[in-house]
């Protein structure tokens, strides 16, 4: 990413060579540079020069067209965007399928240029019938991919294109239906996340979600250190072990990901940082007094 600012596109192509087929990091990093080129593309107009079939300058246009689009429009809600954002947005959107189109069409087997047009989808209101003849041809490739998954469920959402129902109807599946490692297992509490506006914490403590959140941790017990959503996860598991009083082990969770806050609940806030070190802190606080505690106690007993 050093190299991509400042202008050479050769290491990037290398690094996406040398990632091969491993469908997860190739997405991950595909969005990172995604996210370069909206902000400025020369490099990578250098690159489509140098190898105009390169699928791998290929994906990374049709990433960064879709990146771009939603720039564009902002990360507010709708009421609080411009008829000049939604112009914006919807144009660009528009162009990205030729992108994505040719990016899938180049390599046939990677699923990422879809994971990209599920955010147009998204983006243009797609019918749902038509995010179904998507995702299956997206599962097909890739099964089990985890950027694909967390896509879609953004899709299936009642801010997007659906509902609470189909969102947690579709969290559910794609858990019970993954293996070890593969973090999905985390989509329901995510789907909880997206649609729960309850003013106390007793929504998370039903052994429903107790049981989700036990299943999230064996999860990322199994998962490979280097999976490209390990970090967003543990935020998570951090996050719901937190309400639900489980002050130790999301305390524990905290320290394996302690200053990365680009991550799920955090970066839903309005000063993701300033929330992150917050609950972060009250977290430590409470696992100090309990600690504290047990230990009053056992002297106590002793």
């Amino acid at each position: 990413l050093a190299a991509v600012a400042r202008g050479e596109w050769e290491p990037a192509a290398e690094a996406m060579h040398g990632i091969g087929r491993d469908w997860e990091r190739r997405s991950a990093f595909t969005a990172l540079l995604g996210d370069k080129a909206a902000e400025a593309d020369e490099w990578l107009l250098s690159w489509e020069d140098a190898r105009p079939d390169d699928p791998d300058a290929a994906v990374v246009r049709a990433s960064s067209t879709v990146t771009l689009a939603w720039k564009l429009r902002g990360a507010k809600r709708a009421k609080y965007t411009t008829h000049e954002q939604f112009d914006g947005f919807r144009r660009t959107l528009e162009s990205a399928p030729a992108d994505v189109a040719r990016a899938a069409a180049l390599n046939p087997d990677d699923p990422t240029p879809y994971v990209k047009e599920i955010w147009i989808a998204l983006g243009l209101g797609r019918p749902n019938a038509e995010m179904d003849t998507l995702w299956a041809k997206l599962t097909e490739l890739a099964p089990h991919h985890y950027e694909a998954h967390f896509s879609a469920l953004q899709y299936w959402c009642a801010k997007w294109r659906g509902s609470e129902r189909l969102a947690t109807s579709f969290a559910e599946r794609a858990a019970a239906g993954a293996p070890a490692g593969s973090l999905l297992t985390v989509l329901p509490l995510i789907a909880h996340l997206e649609h729960d506006e309850s003013d106390d914490t007793a929504a998370e403590n039903t052994p429903e979600m107790i049981a989700r959140v036990n299943t999230v941790l064996a999860d990322v017990a199994a998962a490979d250190p280097s999976h490209p959503r390990l970090p967003e996860v543990r935020h998570l598991l951090a996050y719901f072990l937190r309400l639900q009083g489980r002050d130790k082990e999301s305390l524990e969770q905290f320290r394996l990901v302690d200053g990365y806050v680009e991550a799920l609940p955090w970066r839903y806030r309005v000063n993701p940082a300033a929330e992150y070190c917050a609950f972060r802190n009250a977290t430590a606080k409470a696992a100090e007094e309990v600690a504290a505690e047990v230990s009053t106690e056992a002297a106590a007993g002793a």
